[in-house]
């Protein structure tokens, strides 16, 4: 087992250092961000990525011509331009969506608001490369460098739009009433632990503490299956890792001669 590394323990509110086992003080419990302020964001670029779209279109049926570059690169640079837009809204609405989460009652509904950056990346990309593989006044070498591009950027804003790690409103209400005390999580885990002593946190050299809330606003939507069992917690969502037959070792106090 890996010798555990000395750790810089941090506050997710107020980004004060403390020492790893010491009394540490309660996070208070804060607003976790703005959903609504992420969400209004998230739709300004999208509209903006729609805009390149348009213009990428307009381009590719000889509405709209810079002159002072080729077609083939006005199409790239508004495609990649797209591209920037649709991505950039998607991380904005999955924040929004980690800190005021959808219901699951309906799983339909609740794998489209999670995913809706993957409906939008559709529309700034398919009727582009619908019209383009349509068009017969392109050159063949300019239509088919183009369509590759848009086909790659539909691919990567795709795969970056979408939600692999969604956390419903049910979930985080579970979590947040199993789980009272501080939690802790690393810079780029993707669970949260209910202990710093945590094995699976021995090769962390900075954690950060906070509410269950918080972290789940941060994006680590899944508890620790080490300290799921440490704790004997039950119904909340953790990790896929298998601690069936794995000994939690837990930090056992001195005891006291005097007592």
């Amino acid at each position: 087992m890996a010798e555990p590394k000395k750790k810089k323990i941090v506050s997710a509110d107020t980004g004060e250092e403390v020492s790893a086992g010491s009394k540490k003080k309660p996070v208070a419990a804060a607003p976790v961000g703005n959903a609504t302020g992420l969400r209004i964001g998230a739709v300004v670029l999208w509209v903006a990525a729609i805009v390149f779209e348009v213009l990428a279109l307009m381009v590719a049926l000889g509405k709209v011509d810079l002159k002072i570059m080729s077609t083939l690169v006005q199409l790239i640079l508004f495609l990649v331009l797209d591209l920037a837009c649709v991505i950039a809204g998607a991380q904005l609405w999955k924040k929004a969506n980690h800190i005021r989460p959808a219901s699951e009652k309906n799983p339909f509904l609740f794998w489209l608001w999670n995913n809706m950056g993957v409906l939008v990346c559709v529309v700034a990309f398919v009727p582009f490369i619908i019209v383009l593989l349509t068009n017969k006044n392109l050159d063949k070498r300019t239509k088919v460098i183009a369509t590759v591009v848009a086909v790659i950027a539909l691919l990567i804003g795709g795969v970056a739009s979408y939600d692999f790690n969604p956390v419903s409103v049910e979930q985080q209400q579970a979590a947040m009433a199993a789980i009272a005390d501080d939690v802790y999580w690393t810079r780029f885990g993707k669970v949260y632990h209910t202990h710093d002593d945590c094995q699976a946190l021995n090769r962390s050299e900075e954690l950060t503490y906070g509410t269950v809330e918080q972290a789940i606003a941060a994006g680590r939507t899944r508890l620790c299956s080490f300290c799921a069992k440490r704790d004997d917690i039950t119904g909340v969502v953790t990790d896929d890792v298998d601690v069936s037959d794995v000994r939690i070792e837990e930090t056992v106090e001195p005891e006291d001669p005097a007592a």
